[in-house]
């Protein structure tokens, strides 16, 4: 039960916090929403400085994952390309949440040194996968005119988060798929090799 609880606290708190940035919701938030008193939430995590530390691993962990099933599922730059802004879409809830590090990133102030370090870890992670999509896109042919591909990965990863902030901004999916359009548009459906 204690792994199911944690679980359940972690989800909450995740939700709350790119809805709401990580300063819009309390540990007594937490409890009510899962069903506790509020010193139970303490017995998992006993600062809020050690939940935002436990909810970016998890993220960091997630994403990884999501990046591995993106090269499993898919052959082409250009496909893995598609996938990730998929991934990034699908985070917005409809206009609802942010990504979580883009939500950390704006609550920077009121994290731990150890969580923004994380934040840096995770986005160069993303940036060296992406560096790796936009070289098979050049290689297979599928993504058009890739010119550098680490400063390519640097300005997706740049595009996909602004992104993601003016279309929470208007709680609209369609800013975002305005925004990435012409990122999408370079990806082709076949291999021009």
């Amino acid at each position: 039960m204690s792994k199911d609880t944690k679980t359940a606290l972690m989800d909450f708190a995740e939700h709350a916090a790119r809805a709401r940035g990580f300063d819009g919701f309390s540990y007594a938030d937490m409890a009510e929403a899962v069903g506790m008193r509020k010193a139970s939430v303490h017995y998992h995590f006993p600062t809020k400085a050690d939940l935002s530390v436990a909810l970016m691993d998890r993220y960091h962990t997630d994403l990884e994952h999501a990046c591995t099933q993106i090269n499993v599922n898919h052959e082409t730059g250009a496909e893995q390309l598609k996938a990730l802004i998929a991934v990034y879409r699908a985070a917005l809830n409809h206009g609802k949440t942010l990504c979580l590090c883009v939500s950390f990133t704006a609550s920077r102030e009121s994290l731990p040194v150890e969580v923004t370090h994380k934040i840096g870890v995770f986005r160069t992670m993303l940036v060296n996968w992406i560096q790796v999509v936009f070289e098979l896109g050049r290689q297979d042919g599928t993504v058009e005119n890739v010119k550098s591909a680490p400063q390519e990965a640097r300005a997706t990863l740049a595009l996909l988060e602004g992104a993601h902030l003016a279309a929470r901004a208007e709680e609209s999916l369609a800013v975002f798929d305005r925004a990435t359009e012409l990122l999408a548009a370079r990806c082709q459906s076949f291999s021009k090799s």
